[in-house]
């Protein structure tokens, strides 16, 4: 695969402040850019970035209709009327769920926990749910991570005397559901200081409120912010702002104290003895959550994460494992189906979208094909199967094509959708398959320009290999938690040459061990380039070559050593 390198240069006055915050800081320039790159200019800028604090949490009553939410609570409360936690089956909802019900339990036992069906069910509020709730006794539904366009199942619920709150972070609709509070920072006429939080981070905000209305110390409650981090991770929110506080904190208590039922996921995914990261979040630990609600209950994740025994978390992450591993299955095969067919339809090729249907597809699993496809071919894809006599299914996106507004613009033929800038859900009657097909095509075509389809590598900085020490890496880490619009800095080294020592490795043979040296050293910098053994004889040749890449700290028998993770590798003979 041939990546276009993009360089981002500094204006005369950010060199300027770059200049002036490395003075200031007494950190290197180069790391000085990178704060510039994240619009932080100021000294004092710097430090809330460096130094993370929970004091710097913004007040959860500016939030819209916390207020309304927290009496309607209290009065549950009070009146020991029956709460029911209603969340979405992925990781963001579950995770949420489980927050706020671990906080609600202090207060009462008169309270349930609810996952809708992927299958029976769908995505949101479902009448199914409702039902059970009037079955159950329920007179307060508080909906976490969906909702905010849930207009009939709201007033449905009212028509049985239950009361709702919607505390989302998905886009609404110009008319909101008639519950008794919306929150929702995205609502147009919000006025709260950051829009990016995770379904989970508003059930902490709200729990927030709680305590703080009722002088409960913010120390009793951090404990939960490990959920907001897996949370914030998985569901690949901006890590700025008030998001990058929870995050930082979450991840600390993630490392220290993990709840039971995560840390039978930790030791599930053999985490036990590391540092957790986002990565290992994103790759390890949440793909586990999501494969309960992909292939059998999203209330098998809760009934994990509120495990009140080692044992019981053992058993449940053990079954949760055993999920993963049949996804991975499904996963793979499916994605093999859809490769296939795109590779024998001739007219799919020529497009810049892919609008791909089989009705025996598993719905579970249809999200992670649909980014394969997508990291595959370079366009949007959207992967629909069937369920319940609908066509249903997933989006996902290439960078700079806001998928959520393509299928908006499709909306008077859709049934449902939602979703993000570059991931999607939505449904639709079979007879309108062929309308969507040519709508999401035409607004492809007008809005993807040819570069957006060819593999681009954003540089962050250039530095030659003696820059690269152990204070460096130190002071990099500093920057993370690292993810959406604080990514993990790709840096670019030329002119470096192979130290005579590279060779191929792997079980198959696919990847490359570098072991390399520029002008500025005479011992070797190690480095790894998964999946790129294709560049073996010309890294060999003698010829110079240049490399993008990450900075890690690998640690192996105890010892701590830096490594390049190789992105790409240009040896004049790629672009």
């Amino acid at each position: 695969m041939i990546y276009k390198w993009n360089y981002e240069d500094l204006t005369t006055q950010q060199k300027e402040q770059r200049d002036e915050l490395a003075k200031k800081l007494g950190i290197s320039p180069v790391l000085c850019k990178l704060l510039i790159q994240r619009n932080i200019s100021s000294i004092e800028d710097a430090r809330k970035f460096f130094r993370p604090n929970l004091k710097d949490l913004h007040d959860p009553f500016l939030l819209p209709d916390m207020d309304k939410a927290i009496k309607r609570i209290e009065k549950a409360l009070g009146q020991k009327q029956r709460i029911l936690i209603y969340g979405d089956y992925d990781v963001d909802g579950t995770t949420a769920v489980a927050l706020v019900y671990k906080f609600l339990r202090k207060f009462t036992t008169n309270m349930d926990y609810y996952i809708p069906d992927r299958y029976d069910e769908g995505y949101g509020i479902s009448e199914q749910g409702i039902d059970y709730a009037e079955e159950t006794g329920v007179k307060l539904i508080i909906a976490l991570d969906c909702g905010i366009k849930a207009v009939g199942k709201v007033a449905y619920a009212k028509s049985k005397g239950i009361d709702f709150i919607i505390g989302d972070h998905h886009m609404p609709d110009e008319v909101l559901p008639d519950a008794v509070a919306v929150i929702d920072a995205k609502r147009t006429d919000s006025t709260y200081p950051y829009e990016h939080l995770s379904g989970c981070g508003v059930g902490f905000k709200l729990v927030q409120a709680l305590a703080q209305n009722n002088k409960i110390d913010f120390s009793e409650i951090q404990d939960l912010l490990d959920l907001v981090a897996v949370s914030v991770a998985s569901d690949i929110v901006p890590i700025t702002g008030e998001n990058r506080i929870l995050a930082y904190y979450g991840l600390k208590q993630l490392n220290s104290n993990p709840s039971l039922g995560l840390k039978g996921i930790i030791d599930i995914c053999g985490l036990t003895y590391k540092s957790i990261t986002v990565n290992d979040i994103i790759f390890k630990i949440g793909p586990r959550i999501n494969a309960s609600g992909r292939m059998m209950k999203g209330k098998e994740a809760v009934d994990l994460l509120l495990a009140n025994s080692t044992e019981d978390a053992r058993e449940k992450s053990t079954n949760i494992d055993h999920y993963n591993d049949d996804r991975r299955e499904l996963d793979k095969r499916i994605t093999d189906e859809a490769i296939l067919f795109i590779d024998q339809n001739m007219d799919m090729k020529s497009k810049k979208s892919i609008v791909i249907y089989n009705e025996t597809w598993h719905k579970g699993v249809i999200g992670i094909v649909a980014s394969r496809l997508t990291e595959k071919h370079l366009r949007p894809a959207v992967v629909l199967t069937k369920s319940q006599g609908m066509i249903t299914g997933s989006a996902r996106s290439v960078m700079g094509f806001d998928v959520y507004k393509a299928i908006e613009a499709c909306k008077d033929i859709l049934e449902n959708f939602g979703g993000h800038t570059y991931a999607a859900g939505l449904s639709l009657k079979e007879e309108n398959l062929n309308e969507f097909k040519k709508r999401f095509e035409a607004l492809s075509l007008e809005m993807i320009a040819p570069e957006m389809m060819r593999p681009q590598i954003n540089i962050d900085a250039q530095l030659t290999f003696r820059e690269i020490n152990n204070k460096f890496v130190e002071e990099l880490n500093s920057f993370a938690p690292f993810g959406p619009e604080n990514l993990n800095p790709i840096f670019v080294t030329c002119d470096v040459q192979d130290y005579g020592t590279s060779k191929i490795v792997g079980k198959d043979n696919v990847h490359l061990k570098l072991e390399m040296a520029d002008k500025t050293v005479v011992t070797p910098v190690n480095g790894i380039a998964f999946r790129q053994s294709d560049s073996y004889e010309r890294v060999k040749n003698g010829e110079p070559f240049d490399i993008c890449y990450t900075l890690e700290e690998n640690v192996h028998n105890g010892k701590s050593n830096i490594q390049l993770y190789v992105k790409d590798i240009d040896t004049g003979q790629l672009n």
